[in-house]
């Protein structure tokens, strides 16, 4: 699965991966339905490290869509909001 966080590039991640980063994106998703700012900004940083941490960055030379596409760390609370899906900003 091909990973891009906004403003960084593009990451490998595998499968396995999912379990671990739902549990994250569900920490995201609360915290924007609550409006809870803080919460937010700590769970959206969890989740972008955790993509970083499990992922594999893609050379910038390959060409590929992305499967998901993830907000900068430094997206706004309503701009995440924008993003959600029913299933969070990761499907599964």
């Amino acid at each position: 699965m091909i990973v891009r966080i906004m403003g960084e590039g593009q990451l490998e991640l595998p499968e396995s991966a999912l379990e671990e980063l739902n549990a994250l994106d569900a920490a995201v998703e609360t915290a924007v339905e609550a409006g809870d700012v803080d919460t937010f900004t700590t769970a959206l940083g969890e989740l972008l490290t955790a993509v970083r941490r499990l992922g594999n960055p893609v050379p910038e030379d390959f060409l590929h869509d992305s499967d998901l596409i993830l907000p900068p760390a430094d997206a706004s609370i309503d701009e995440v909001r924008a993003m959600l899906s029913d299933d969070g900003l990761i499907p599964g």
